[in-house]
């Protein structure tokens, strides 16, 4: 496994403006609210900043005047101005309330309309990817993508790029307010910029490490809980439960870790902001309270306005710098994710496709080699023709190349030289979906979905009716134990078809097959080796009966189920090294004999 989480574990640029770009282009079909939603943000910043100016003109004209007026003076005027300024204050912030409730809900309904169409797009790919690819990535991997790391995009969406605009805004605002008050409080609350700076960078480094570590050890953190639950058999089967804790465990440590380090920098950010902002009030306070008391032309009102400036001048900066590392956090979720929407489709229909109406089920191979990787050949010259409705067993040592045939048949997988042929046509020039609704397979471990027993045989095609459902499952024995069930056809069937025995989901497998109604059959017979001897001879009789009229193309691994085939063909490292019927092949004293030999230890050959 380790080998497919370390491809997580690169460092990309903190901002890539490519990757940028490519994330806006997501919100094109969302344009007009997208400019909304940054003009209530604008006009929110706006009302924000009305707020210590109005405070200011009112302690300057209104508090202050009636403080210093005679006793016994009329100050009605100036408590009329102070109502009058307290009622604009309250009126900027109820707008400030709307325009950012407003801004904010646009911004989440947004992002939920962008994540459903960026989800729909890698789920749409990774329906299409070649299985070459889920060879190489672990299940738990990929679900980290269409979770967490589309989460993080939503994140970047709703809580960065568009309020960068705002936090922008406001920062430029509130410096030009400052510098129109009093510039030389201006210029001493901008010393304590460069501290800032330097702080904020080496904040920004360190996080943006912690993020990427945080992110490497979720990713293996869920690709092996989603191994273990896929494996929870096997883990109990073998007595694995303490073993795979040890290793939960220093999974779950070393992501906790990861967390922590995040944490304490995330945590220490902002105080030693506070702290720098503090010392900026306090300089702002010594020289302003000085010019006040000496009479140097700044008043109470301007230096109570600019103290509450200075301290939302911080706000933003502190913002800006959060906001930096959800770019971080989108920047490498979105490498993930457009890896998987930028990965070379290896298995491509062709650009004119050959058109299929009809198949009659003639199979051939024309000098195939294959390999899964560079080099290493499974499949070495085979070359062989399958005659509509003739009946075909493929027999070797494991690692012969037999299982290999299914793929290039289906094209799960494309060979590096010769030529698979289905009627004549090399399958490459046929549409995948074409050739694949011509051709079936019952394989060894059928999967069944969660749903009812009808929809696992139908799929979701139409054109299979509740009448072709039930003639399917009689016609392989499987009516027998669907309407023992309670519900019959409707009756649920749990993830992976727990609660099924494995004979029963086989026999679904096989209506599944009859009521697709292929020219082309596979199987592979181990599909009938883990079954009682009744169930057994159930699916002997629907195999047989399934094979009847169709290329039947069977994997073998027990010898003693085909010999009523119409051929055998003998597969001995990637290469056919006999040809023949059961008895031609035992009479020639080679490769098939010698396995037959190992598999029954000659007893039969003795009788």
């Amino acid at each position: 496994m380790s080998a497919f989480l370390e491809e997580d574990d690169v460092a990309g640029k903190g901002y890539d403006s490519r990757l940028m770009r490519r994330l806006l282009s997501y919100l094109g079909p969302y344009r007009r609210y997208v400019g909304l939603a940054i003009l209530l943000l604008l006009l929110a910043s706006l009302a924000d900043l009305a707020g210590p100016s109005l405070i200011g003109y009112a302690l300057d004209h209104a508090i202050r005047p009636a403080l210093a007026a005679r006793p016994g003076a009329d100050v009605a005027s100036y408590r009329h101005e102070a109502l009058l300024m307290a009622l604009y204050y309250l009126g900027f912030l109820l707008a400030g309330f709307v325009l950012r409730y407003c801004q904010t809900l646009l911004l989440n309904v947004l992002g939920q309309s962008m994540m459903f169409d960026l989800r729909t797009q890698i789920f749409t790919r990774l329906q299409t990817l070649a299985l070459a690819y889920f060879d190489r990535n672990p299940v738990g991997k990929l679900m980290t993508r269409l979770t967490n790391d589309v989460d993080a995009l939503n994140e970047m969406l709703t809580s960065g790029a568009v309020s960068i605009f705002g936090d922008i805004f406001t920062l430029v605002g509130i410096m030009l307010i400052m510098l129109i008050t009093n510039w030389q409080l201006a210029l001493i609350t901008f010393t304590v910029l460069p501290f800032l700076l330097l702080i904020t960078g080496f904040f920004r480094r360190a996080m943006r490490d912690a993020f990427r570590a945080v992110r490497f050890r979720l990713s293996r953190l869920n690709a092996y809980i989603a191994e273990n639950i896929s494996g929870t058999q096997i883990v109990q089967l073998f007595t694995r439960e303490e073993r795979n804790l040890k290793r939960f465990d220093h999974l779950n440590r070393d992501y906790l870790g990861a967390n922590m380090v995040s944490l304490f920098y995330f945590s220490l950010f902002s105080p030693i902001v506070n702290l720098v902002s503090a010392v900026a009030v306090g300089m702002i306070v010594w020289y302003g309270g000085g010019r006040i008391l000496g009479h140097q032309g700044l008043t109470l009102g301007e230096l109570v306005a600019f103290l509450a400036y200075a301290d939302r001048f911080f706000v933003p900066i502190r913002d800006l710098s959060e906001k930096y590392n959800i770019m971080q956090s989108a920047m490498a979720a979105s490498e993930r994710i457009f890896g998987i929407l930028d990965e070379p489709e290896l298995i491509r229909d062709p650009d004119d496709p050959v058109a299929v109406s009809q198949v009659r089920g003639k199979v051939e191979f024309r000098d195939v080699w294959f390999a899964y990787n560079p080099d290493e050949w499974v499949l070495r010259g085979i070359s062989f023709t399958i005659q509509p409705g003739e009946s075909v067993a493929f027999v070797g040592a494991t690692g012969a190349g037999k299982t290999s045939l299914i793929s290039l048949i289906s094209r799960f997988y494309d060979v590096q030289a010769g030529q698979v042929l289905v009627d004549d046509v090399d399958v490459r020039r046929l549409r995948q979906r074409d050739l694949r609704s011509h051709v079936g397979a019952v394989l060894q471990d059928p999967f069944i979905f969660s749903g009812t027993i009808a929809a696992n045989i139908h799929l979701d095609n139409p054109a299979i009716t509740e009448d072709r459902i039930r003639a399917a499952a009689r016609y392989v024995n499987a009516d027998r134990f669907i309407e023992a069930l309670p519900n019959g056809y409707d009756e649920e069937v749990r993830e992976r078809g727990a609660g099924l025995s494995v004979g029963q989901k086989q026999l679904l497998a096989f209506a599944r097959a009859i009521a697709f109604n292929p020219e082309i059959l596979l199987v592979l017979d181990e599909a009938t080796s883990s079954v009682d001897t009744e169930t057994e001879a159930l699916i002997q009789d629907a195999l047989g009966r399934l094979m009847r009229g169709r290329t039947s193309i069977i994997i073998a691994h027990r010898l003693s189920t085909i010999r009523d085939v119409d051929r055998i063909i003998v597969l001995h490292k990637g290469r056919i090294a006999e040809m023949g019927n059961h008895e031609q092949l035992l009479a020639r004293d080679g490769v098939y004999r010698r396995l037959y030999e190992l598999q029954y230890q000659g007893s039969e050959l003795a009788g």
